[in-house]
C-alpha cells in the first residue's frame, strides 16, 4: 500500500472540510436562501458580517438584500465591500429589493450598485397603485404595469433581470378579477419576471396553479411555512404546505433563486427541513 505524505493527507482533509461546509443544494439544485429583511436591526446596528456569517453556518448560500433606500440597510451603500463581506462568508447575492421610488427615480445608480454585488436580478415589493377597499381600477393597473415595463426594459440593457413580487396592490381586485393575474398579462414576459410570496397565498392563490400556468415566468420565491388557517408564522416543513410538490411545479415556473423570510428561529428550522429534502 502506498503510503499517503502529510502533505497530501493535509491536501485532502482541507478538501473534504471545505466539500462538507457547502451548503446542500434542494430539489431545484440550488443553493438555500434567506432574504435579509427579517435581520433588518442586526443589520441596522451595523452587523451586516455577524448576518453573514450566522446565516452561512446554517447552510444558506444565497442571500437577498434590500437596497440602501430601506432606512435598515442605509448603511449598505458600498456594493464591492459587501460583495467582498458575502463572499468571505461563503454567500452569494444574485437579487435585492428596491424601493419603487428608487427604480423611478434613481435606477441608474441602483444598478450600478447591484452589478458592483454581483447581482442579477432587481424587484421592488409592490407597484403601490391606489387602491380603494381592496378594489383599483384597470386604469391604475395599466398604468403601473407599463411604467414597471420601461423599468424593466432599462434593467434588461445593463444585463440585470427585473422582478415583481405581490403584495398589497398585487392582491387587490380589478373589474372582478385579481389584479395579480391582470398584471401577469399585461407585464412583458421578457422584461418583468415574478418573484412569489408564499404568505400571499391567502389573497393571491396556490403557488403551483401560478408555476404550471404559467412556465418561465417566475424567477424568484420567498418560503413561508403556513399553516391550516392560513398563518405564516410557521416554519418551512413544520406546516401545512406540500413541499416537494411546490418545488416540482417551481422548476417548471422557472424559479432560479429562493429565499426563506423569517425570524431567526423560524429560519433556523425552515433551513433544517430544506437541507433534509432529497
Amino acid at each position: 500500500m502506498q503510503t499517503t505524505s502529510r502533505r497530501a493527507f493535509l491536501r485532502s482533509s482541507v478538501g473534504l472540510a471545505a466539500m462538507t461546509r457547502q451548503p446542500r443544494a434542494n430539489p431545484l439544485g440550488l443553493p438555500i436562501g434567506s432574504q435579509t429583511y427579517p435581520h433588518r436591526q442586526r443589520i441596522k446596528d451595523g452587523d451586516f458580517e455577524g448576518v453573514c456569517r450566522d446565516l452561512a453556518q446554517l447552510g444558506v448560500g444565497a442571500i437577498e438584500l434590500c437596497s440602501p433606500g430601506y432606512s435598515e440597510f442605509a448603511s449598505l451603500t458600498d456594493g464591492k465591500k459587501l460583495r467582498k463581506i458575502i463572499e468571505d462568508n461563503g454567500l452569494k447575492c444574485p437579487s435585492a429589493h428596491f424601493s419603487l421610488k428608487e427604480l423611478r427615480t434613481t435606477q441608474q445608480p441602483a444598478i450600478e450598485w447591484a452589478h458592483d454585488i454581483g447581482m442579477s436580478q432587481m424587484g421592488t415589493a409592490s407597484l403601490n397603485g391606489k387602491i380603494e377597499n381592496g378594489v383599483t381600477t384597470m386604469d391604475a393597473v395599466k398604468q403601473a404595469a407599463e411604467e414597471y415595463n420601461r423599468i424593466g426594459e432599462a434593467a434588461a440593457k445593463a444585463g440585470l433581470q427585473q422582478f415583481l413580487h405581490d403584495e398589497r396592490f398585487e392582491m387587490s381586485k380589478v373589474d372582478g378579477r385579481l389584479t395579480y393575474e391582470v398584471l401577469l398579462e399585461l407585464l412583458d414576459p421578457k422584461l418583468v419576471k415574478m418573484q412569489f410570496q408564499m404568505s400571499a397565498m391567502r389573497a393571491v392563490g396556490d403557488p403551483t396553479m401560478y408555476f404550471t400556468k404559467y412556465p418561465g415566468r417566475f424567477v424568484s420565491m420567498h418560503l413561508q411555512g403556513m399553516d391550516s388557517d392560513g398563518r405564516s408564522n410557521v416554519a418551512v416543513g413544520h406546516d401545512s404546505l406540500d413541499w416537494p410538490k411546490i418545488f416540482a411545479a417551481a422548476k417548471t415556473g422557472g424559479v432560479k433563486n429562493y429565499f426563506v423570510e423569517q425570524s431567526w428561529d423560524l429560519t433556523v428550522q425552515s433551513v433544517a427541513y430544506l437541507k433534509s429534502l432529497k
